[in-house]
């Protein structure tokens, strides 16, 4: 009984103190955010792009896109690739042994023809099959590799390796990128006076977009509910949080639907790691400790802008390999790095960022699950406090609500990209719904990743892509 009482308090202040903490940093962040919204929505009011584009000052961009199975979408999407606002790049596709035409589309749409390539082997990959580029001149920046499968982060390699440029983006083939995105992430490369190893932006949901000639014409929010859920868990983390870890320079995560990275350190840090599936964060991880263990100065940057545009998964299945997934990712990279954890000797990096993400991030829905389970058997055994239990769940619903309203005025406030009568109430109901409906799923997936990384799990899981809505 002794044991009973002191496991009941335990839970009881233990899950109140979390919850508290947990609320205090999301607010925190979100306020360090908007002040840092609002100083760069007036500052870049100011800001001529074009300058950038035509000076030739502006440093080359190799953009490298792995595809797997992407036949759906990977003709769109070249062709929204090749439409870029900037002076000087290429585009690197990389087809990772694809089993579907891929491969075949890209030659019948675009002319390719198989050229000998000399490789710079930096990064040891898989074999390249073939290297191929157009015939018709229109397509002169287009390369694209054959090779065999061996997962994004080796085709992200192969294509580090076939690259000329100095500076390299790396995106998710079945993403649509605004056409002045480039000019944006590589404007801090130009400014800042500390070395910028990488920039990443704002990454939105295209489901029900409709797209012409590889661009978004008509942005719309989602049709079917699964999507809402995830529009609103976008706006919530790119806006409330990453622009404060940006200015923090804590940034841990660049999203792998498009990043802009300086190569001699990706090269430096050892390239992308194929043995575990969150390759893009654990890289920018992995570049941080470099840069930090060689006592050099830099910043990781985060634009705000709304820059690329991604389908999200549209079943129940897609989207729980996916979170699946990120869990995994997330706990491969805190134990790869976890000699950073609480270690002074890596700065806000260590003392901060690392065990922000082990306990808000990885620790919480496992944390979530156990006070559940617990207030089931306490329920069972009549010892259940109603009261504190009812106000504690009222507190996070509501505090869960006031977060996702936040996140929308200041979506509204700033970009405001859904515009047609009603998406704003729309919303705000997705926002109402969200922890009763989605965020119970978004735990369980969570709860099956870890249990997968215990037993071993390695593999992606197929990510099936219905194609954008185009005309």
């Amino acid at each position: 009984m002794w044991a009973y009482d002191i496991l009941n308090n335990l839970y009881t202040n233990g899950i109140l103190y979390f919850a508290i903490l947990i609320m205090s940093s999301y607010v925190l962040l979100g306020i360090y955010s908007g002040k840092e919204m609002a100083v760069y929505l007036k500052k870049n009011s100011y800001v001529n792009y074009r300058s950038i584009l035509v000076s030739p000052t502006s440093p080359a961009i190799s953009i490298i896109a792995p595809a797997y199975n992407e036949a759906n979408t990977i003709v769109e999407n070249v062709r929204s690739l090749l439409s870029l606002h900037y002076g000087n790049f290429e585009i690197i596709i990389v087809n990772d042994g694809s089993k579907d035409d891929s491969l075949e589309r890209l030659i019948a749409a675009y002319n390719l023809v198989e050229v000998d390539f000399a490789v710079n082997e930096q990064i040891p990959t898989k074999a390249v099959r073939g290297i191929f580029k157009s015939t018709n001149p229109a397509f002169g920046k287009l390369v694209i590799v054959d090779k065999d499968n061996g997962g994004k982060a080796d085709a992200l390699n192969v294509g580090i390796n076939v690259s000329q440029y100095a500076l390299i983006t790396c995106i998710d083939v079945d993403c649509i990128i605004e056409q002045d995105a480039l000019l944006k992430m590589v404007k801090p490369y130009l400014e800042e006076t500390d070395t910028v190893i990488a920039t990443g932006g704002v990454i939105r949901v295209a489901n029900s977009c409709t797209v012409e000639d590889g661009r978004i014409t008509r942005v719309q929010l989602p049709n079917e509910w699964l999507p809402r859920f995830q529009v609103l868990e976008y706006i919530r983390a790119f806006l409330l949080g990453r622009m404060a870890w940006s200015k923090l320079n804590g940034l841990l995560l660049i999203s792998g639907a498009l990043g802009l990275f300086d190569k001699a350190i990706v090269i430096k840090s050892g390239g992308y790691n194929h043995h575990t599936v969150g390759e893009d964060m654990e890289l920018v991880v992995r570049m941080r400790r470099y840069m930090h263990e060689h006592k050099l100065d830099y910043k990781v940057v985060y634009i705000p802008d709304p820059l690329c545009w991604t389908e999200a998964p549209d079943t129940t299945k897609i989207l729980g390999r996916q979170r699946n997934r990120w869990t995994r990712g997330t706990a491969e990279t805190l134990w790869i790095h976890r000699a950073m954890f609480m270690n002074p000797k890596y700065g806000l990096l260590g003392i901060l960022s690392v065990p922000y993400w082990f306990f808000f991030e990885w620790l919480a829905p496992i944390i979530e699950l156990f006070g559940m389970l617990f207030s089931i058997l306490l329920m069972f055994t009549g010892n259940l406090n109603w009261q504190v239990f009812l106000i504690l769940l009222a507190m996070v619903y509501t505090f869960s609500v006031m977060l996702s309203s936040i996140a929308i005025l200041f979506e509204e406030l700033s970009y405001r990209q859904y515009t047609r009568r009603g998406d704003l109430f729309r919303l705000f109901m997705v926002a109402l719904l969200e922890p009763i409906i989605h965020h119970p799923r978004i735990v369980y997936w969570a709860i099956m990743g870890n249990i997968d990384l215990i037993t071993g799990k390695k593999n992606w899981g197929e990510m099936t892509r219905t194609g954008f809505a185009t005309k």
